[in-house]
Order: structure tokens, then sequence, then C-alpha cells
């Protein structure tokens, strides 16, 4: 059975929160883009935070039952890319986030608020 994407981005958010990410954000893309339905995005202080956020994210989700269909980025540990289908999970170091900066580049889409 597959995971419902609605579920998923929450236990991202939740994996990605356990590990003290900074500037945890989920962007709901369901209306911008047929990319993924969610983008999450984070930062770690270091790479072994970006790595512990990253291996969290992973091992949440397939406890819930998704399938991890990628991860890049582990190695360096400056940008991991976690790709769990209809939910995309961006660990960025914290040098590298602003950088980068998606949530400027994906401002269209909304900010999911969790209760």
């Amino acid at each position: 059975m597959a995971v419902q994407s609605d579920a998923l981005v929450k236990i991202a958010v939740d994996a990605a929160d356990d590990k003290k990410a900074v500037d945890v954000i989920a962007l709901n893309l369901k209306e911008v883009s047929l990319v993924a339905d969610y983008f999450v995005i984070c930062s770690g202080n270091s790479d072994t935070q970006v790595q512990a956020i990253a291996t969290e994210v992973r091992k949440q989700a397939e406890k819930l039952g998704a399938r991890v269909r990628g991860l890049e980025g582990m190695d360096t540990a400056r940008w991991v890319l976690i790709d769990l289908g209809d939910v995309i999970v961006h660990v960025f170091h914290r040098d590298e986030r602003e950088y980068y900066s998606l949530e400027r580049l994906w401002s269209d889409a909304k900010v999911v608020e969790f209760a």
C-alpha cells in the first residue's frame, strides 16, 4: 500500500524537528508543479547534523512504509536530497541553504502549517 503524501510530509517534518533541524518548512506544490506534492526544506548547522537529519527522515519514512526512491549528497552533507516520491526532502548545510534559496524559487507554493 502506498503511503499518502499528506502523512509522509508530516513524518518528514517531525523527523527533521527531532534532530533539531533549523527553519523547517513544508511547501505544498500540488497546484504549482508536477514534480512532487510537497517539498520539505530544512538545514543543519554542521555536516554531522545534516547527515543525522537525513538519516532520521529516511528511517521514519521507511518505518511508515514509504519507499526511498533516491538519496543524494550524504557524502558531502552540503545538500542532501531524499526522494520519497510525492515528497522531496531537501536538507541543506546552513551555508548552502541561503545560496540556493529554494523557498524563493518556489514562492508560488503555499507553506503547510501543522497544528
